[in-house]
């Protein structure tokens, strides 16, 4: 009788352990079929990206205007989420950052990629406090990074590739390539066409190639030029602006040259945030 039952007890254990495998194996062919998140946020008259790879690694570009950013946050992340793996600021004006110091009062955040442009305003210095003040590392991006987020998900660095220093805030945005599977994002900050050109010099067409272009500059004229959009050859294009905003964006001269290469638009001002869900092998989806 003792034999049986140490017999059934033993039987018992190999069961769950094979359950236990099995689930495990579930969990991780889950998360390995997860799609990639990429949402341009509604923020108004700024900049904000939310990236989150298929393994979950949370990425933030931009953070937008003051008291914006959060109540967009919460569309796209667990309201018990407290953490973002990274932030990048493609450069330092207010439309860009300001958002992030309040984030930085809600979440934690494990990392910070800077351009190496400066500004003296007080929101820039502000932040730069709070980072210190948290002891963030914060990460001077460079031509030639390659940061894998998991998954397959992979974020390219194309820009600067020199010391930007002096240089205005929107000529030393950080441009960088989000690719996975077939489809790529080309991220351009508030780059102009004065980086464009570089970015052209130094790649090739088969290197820049990228589904969705995220427009640079909110849509202006200063950005956004056919040479660049010819080696670009987006299928989607993405602008972040405010509606009704006092610059004018996007200008007419940029949507004629989105569509005279026959790219698809996408506007925060009409349509509000613009979420993206892609899968490895299959055509995104574009909520």
């Amino acid at each position: 009788m003792f034999e049986n039952c140490k017999k059934y007890l033993l039987f018992f254990l190999i069961f769950l352990l094979l359950l236990a495998n099995i689930f495990i194996f579930y969990l991780d062919w889950q998360s390995s079929h997860r799609d990639l998140t990429f949402a341009m946020l509604d923020v108004g008259q700024g900049d904000a990206l939310f990236i989150e790879s298929p393994t979950g690694t949370q990425i933030l570009i931009d953070g937008g205007p003051p008291r914006k950013i959060l109540n967009q946050l919460s569309r796209v992340m667990s309201p018990f989420d407290r953490s973002i793996d990274a932030i990048f600021i493609t450069n330092p004006d207010q439309d860009h950052i300001a958002g992030f110091l309040d984030v930085l009062k809600i979440y934690k955040v494990d990392k910070i990629f800077e351009p190496g442009t400066l500004t003296d305003s007080k929101i820039y210095q502000n932040l730069k406090n709070e980072i210190n003040k948290n002891n963030i590392p914060d990460i001077l991006a460079k031509k030639g990074m390659k940061l894998n987020i998991g998954g397959g998900a992979v974020i390219d660095i194309l820009f600067p590739d020199r010391d930007v220093s002096s240089w205005t805030t929107n000529d030393g945005s950080i441009v960088a390539r989000l690719s996975y599977g077939s489809t790529s994002v080309m991220l351009t900050g508030d780059s102009t066409t004065k980086t464009e050109n570089i970015i052209l010099k130094e790649n090739s067409e088969t290197r820049l190639r990228s589904t969705i272009l995220k427009v640079g500059h909110h849509g202006s004229r200063t950005s956004t030029s056919p040479e660049f959009v010819k080696a670009v050859s987006p299928r989607y294009a993405l602008i972040s602006d405010g509606k009704d905003n006092k610059y004018g964006h996007p200008h007419k001269e940029t949507l004629d040259t989105l569509s005279l290469f026959g790219v698809e638009i996408f506007r925060t001002d009409l349509l509000g945030a613009i979420i993206i869900k892609c899968a490895r092998i299959k055509v995104c989806e574009i909520n």
